[in-house]
C-alpha cells in the first residue's frame, strides 16, 4: 500500500525518472505499479494496413531495439488499429508488468506512440507501468529550413526528420528558393540550376553586401548546389517513412533576384538587373510558375503548396507598362493588388491540381485564393485579422518562432541576424486553440548559418519548445520541468551525434536588465528636440529613457527605444539644480537588423534649458564600429551643478537605426 502511494505521489508531482524526460509531454499520464521488463519484444498487429506495418517495423528495430542484458521470456507488444482511439494522430499505450498494448486509429498515431515508449525505456529495456491516453493540439506541427540561403543536401535533411520525428513534429517546411539561391531541379528550366543555384561567395553576408553574382555550375568560384528531383522524392519517401509530410516552398512575387538573372524576361521590361520581384503584368510569368509548379507537385504528393508571398518590393510596377495594362484590363487602382492577381492566379491553377495554397500573412493584403491558408510571421494580430475572414493560420511568429536569432548572450554565440530568443521566450509562447488554427511552426533562416553543424545548433534545442507547444498546447506549461526535459533531451541528440546549443552553460539575460538601474534621473522628464522616437519601436514612450529599466539582449524587448532617420537628440529635465557627476548611456549595435551605433554622441548641459554649455564629444572605436554586435556604453564626466542634460547622437555611418535605453546621471540628487 505504501509503494501505491508513493507512486502515486511521484506521478502527480512529475518526479518519476521514466516521466522526467518526456517531450513532449503527454495529455494524460497514470502509472500504476511495476514496471515491465521490455528488453525483448515479441511485435503482433491487428488491423495494421500493409503499408503501415513496414513503416512500423522499420520503427520499432531503431526505437526499441533489443537490449544487451534481455532474458528470459519476450514481452509481447501489441499494436492495433482501432477506429475509437485518439484521433488522427493520437494513440492509447498501457504497459503492464507482462505486456504492452499500443493503440491508435492511425498508423501515424502508432508511431507516435512508440517514440513515447521509447523514450519511456530505460537503457535495460524496463518501462515504469502506466497508461497513457494522448493526442496533439494542433495538426501543423511545423519546422521549416531554409536550404537557398546556404545549402544543405539530402543526408543533412534526413537527418533533421529524425530528430523531428523524435518530437512528434510532423511537417517540414523546405524554403527552395531566394535570392542566394535556386535549390530544386527544374528539367523545363535548366538554367535554374546551372546558374541561379550558384554564386560567388560561399558566405550569404559577403555575397548580399558584395557583388551579388552568379556563377555557371561547375565554373570558378562557384558556390552552390541543388537537390536533383531524386534527392527531393528520396526525402519525400524518408519523411513519409517518419509519418512526416514535405511542404516545398517556391517564392514569388518577391525574392526571386535568382530566377531573374536566369530568365530577365520574367521581369519588368525596364527594370535595372537585380531586382527581386517577377513581373506580375506579363502573361509569361505565369507560364513560367505553372510549369514550375507542375514539376514541383510531380515530386512533393504535400496536400499544401508553399508560393511565399512575402516583402514584395513592387517599385517597378508602378512603371511597367505591362502592368499597367493589367490593372487597366483587372479595374485595379494599386498597384498592391497585382500581388493579390497573381496569388488568386496561382491559388487556382493549385486547386486544380487537387492542392492548397499556403503563403506568408503578406498574401492576406488583397482577397485571398479559395481553401489558401495564411502562415503569420509578422505579428499575432495578423492571425485574428486572417480568421475574421475566415482564413486558416499556422501561427510562425518571429518574436517566439523565428530560430536564426541569438539564443544566448549575443557576444557569446555565433552571429547570428540579430535579437534574442531564448528556448524559454519560445516555450512562452501561448498560441490559441481555435477552430482556424491549423497550428504552429518554427522557422530557421539560414543567412547567417553557414555549415550544418551551425543549423543544427540553432534548431536544437528550441524546435522542441515549438514541438511541446503543437502537441501539448499551452495551458498546462511548467517552464523548469520543460527545461529539465530539454536538457536531458539535448543530451541524447548529441550522444547521437548532432551539434546541439550546450543549453546547460547558458548565460542568459543581460545583467544590467535584471535590476533597476541606479539613475538620479529617473522618473525625470525627457523631450525629444525634432528627433522623435519611431512609433515602431516606441518602447514606454516618453518614459522609457528615465524609467530605470535597462534593456536586456534584443531590441524588441520593449525597453530598447529606437530613432531612424536624423539620429537622436534628447533633453533630460532634473527638474532643479542638482550635482551631476557623470552622464552615461548605452546603444547597441546589431548589423543583421541594420542597427549601428551613432557615429558620435555630443553631451551639453544648461541651466536654463535655453543656453547649453558643450561638455565633450565622443566616438565608438574603429573596431568597435565594425562589429557585428555589441553594447557600447559612453560615459562622459560632468561635476557641475546643471538643471538639464542635452544628449545629441548622429547616425552611423552606413545610416540605419540607433536604439538606447537609458540616460543614467550619477551625483546627489
Amino acid at each position: 500500500m505504501r509503494r501505491m502511494i508513493l507512486l502515486l505521489l511521484l506521478a502527480c508531482t512529475g518526479m518519476l525518472a521514466d516521466a522526467q524526460h518526456l517531450l513532449p509531454q503527454p495529455q494524460t499520464i497514470t502509472y500504476t505499479t511495476g514496471h515491465c521488463a521490455a528488453g525483448r519484444l515479441e511485435v503482433k498487429f491487428r488491423h495494421v494496413p500493409k503499408s503501415d506495418r513496414s513503416r512500423l517495423t522499420a520503427a520499432l528495430s531503431r526505437l526499441l531495439p533489443e537490449t544487451a542484458d534481455a532474458r528470459g521470456r519476450a514481452t509481447r507488444l501489441l499494436l492495433a488499429i482501432e477506429g475509437r482511439a485518439e484521433g488522427a494522430e493520437g494513440y492509447t499505450l498501457t504497459v503492464a508488468p507482462t505486456d504492452i498494448t499500443l493503440t491508435a486509429s492511425s498508423g501515424a498515431g502508432l508511431y507516435h506512440g512508440l517514440q513515447t515508449l521509447a523514450q519511456l525505456r530505460a537503457d535495460d529495456g524496463s518501462v515504469a507501468c502506466c497508461h497513457i491516453a494522448d493526442s496533439p493540439r494542433y495538426a501543423w506541427r511545423g519546422l521549416m529550413l531554409d536550404i537557398s540561403r546556404h545549402f544543405f543536401g539530402k543526408s543533412f535533411i534526413e537527418k533533421q526528420i529524425d530528430a523531428m520525428a523524435r518530437f512528434k513534429l510532423n511537417t517540414l517546411h523546405l524554403h527552395l528558393t531566394d535570392a542566394a539561391g535556386w535549390r530544386l531541379q527544374i528539367k523545363h528550366y535548366p538554367e535554374l540550376t546551372r546558374k541561379a543555384a550558384w554564386r560567388s561567395a560561399p558566405g550569404w553576408k559577403v555575397w548580399w553586401q558584395g557583388s551579388r553574382q552568379y556563377r555557371e555550375e561547375g565554373g570558378p568560384g562557384a558556390y552552390g548546389g541543388y537537390l536533383t528531383q531524386q534527392d527531393a522524392r528520396d526525402i519525400v519517401d524518408y519523411a513519409r517513412r517518419h509519418y512526416i509530410n514535405v511542404v516545398p516552398e517556391i517564392e514569388m512575387p518577391a525574392h526571386s533576384e535568382e530566377v531573374l538573372a536566369a530568365y530577365p524576361q520574367l521581369a519588368c521590361p525596364q527594370a535595372p538587373a537585380g531586382v527581386a520581384d517577377f513581373c506580375p503584368g506579363n502573361e509569361a510569368t505565369y507560364q513560367f510558375l505553372e510549369n514550375v509548379l507542375t514539376e514541383v507537385m510531380a515530386v512533393f504528393p504535400s496536400e499544401y503548396i508553399h508560393v511565399g508571398g512575402d516583402e514584395a518590393g513592387m517599385a517597378e510596377w508602378k512603371r511597367c507598362p505591362l502592368c499597367q495594362q493589367r490593372m487597366k484590363e483587372e479595374g485595379m487602382t494599386d498597384v498592391k493588388q497585382l500581388q493579390g492577381y497573381l496569388i488568386r492566379r496561382i491559388g487556382r491553377f493549385l486547386q486544380k491540381h487537387g492542392r492548397k495554397l499556403v503563403g506568408w500573412d503578406e498574401i492576406l493584403s488583397d482577397s485571398v485564393p479559395a481553401n489558401a491558408t495564411a502562415m503569420v510571421w509578422r505579428d499575432v494580430s495578423e492571425a485574428r485579422k486572417a480568421m475574421d475572414r475566415g482564413v486558416p493560420v499556422v501561427l510562425s511568429p518571429g518574436a517566439y518562432c523565428y530560430l536564426d536569432g541569438y539564443q544566448d548572450a549575443p557576444l557569446t554565440q555565433p552571429e547570428a541576424i540579430g535579437g534574442y530568443l531564448p528556448l524559454d521566450t519560445v516555450y512562452s509562447y501561448c498560441p490559441p486553440v481555435e477552430p482556424l488554427v491549423r497550428g504552429v511552426q518554427g522557422n530557421l533562416w539560414t543567412e547567417y548559418v553557414p555549415t550544418p553543424q551551425h543549423a543544427e545548433y540553432m534548431l536544437w534545442p528550441r524546435a522542441m519548445a515549438i514541438a511541446e507547444l503543437g502537441w501539448t498546447g499551452s495551458d498546462r506549461k511548467d517552464v523548469a520541468g520543460f527545461h529539465r526535459r530539454a536538457l536531458w533531451q539535448n543530451e541524447q541528440l548529441q550522444k547521437s551525434g548532432y551539434h546541439v546549443f550546450d543549453l546547460s552553460h547558458e548565460v542568459g539575460q543581460r545583467p544590467e536588465s535584471r535590476h533597476p538601474a541606479d539613475n538620479a534621473a529617473r522618473g525625470c522628464r525627457v523631450s525629444y528636440n525634432g528627433c522623435p522616437y519611431s512609433d515602431s519601436y516606441p518602447a514606454a514612450g516618453a518614459a522609457t529613457l528615465t524609467d530605470g529599466r535597462c534593456g536586456g539582449w534584443h531590441y524588441r524587448d520593449g525597453r530598447w527605444q529606437g530613432f531612424i532617420g536624423k539620429g537622436m537628440d534628447v533633453t533630460v529635465d532634473l527638474d532643479s539644480m542638482q550635482q551631476v557627476d557623470s552622464v552615461s548611456l548605452t546603444f547597441m549595435q546589431q548589423q543583421g537588423p541594420e542597427i549601428f551605433l551613432p557615429s558620435e554622441l555630443t553631451l551639453s548641459v544648461s541651466d536654463d534649458g535655453a543656453t547649453f554649455l558643450p561638455l565633450g564629444v565622443l566616438k565608438p572605436a574603429p573596431d568597435e564600429a565594425a562589429q557585428s554586435i555589441c553594447y557600447k556604453t559612453f560615459g562622459f564626466a560632468v561635476k557641475k551643478r546643471v538643471r538639464y542634460v542635452r544628449l545629441q547622437a548622429k547616425p552611423g555611418k552606413s545610416g540605419g537605426w540607433l536604439f538606447t535605453d537609458e540616460v543614467v546621471v550619477k551625483g546627489a540628487r
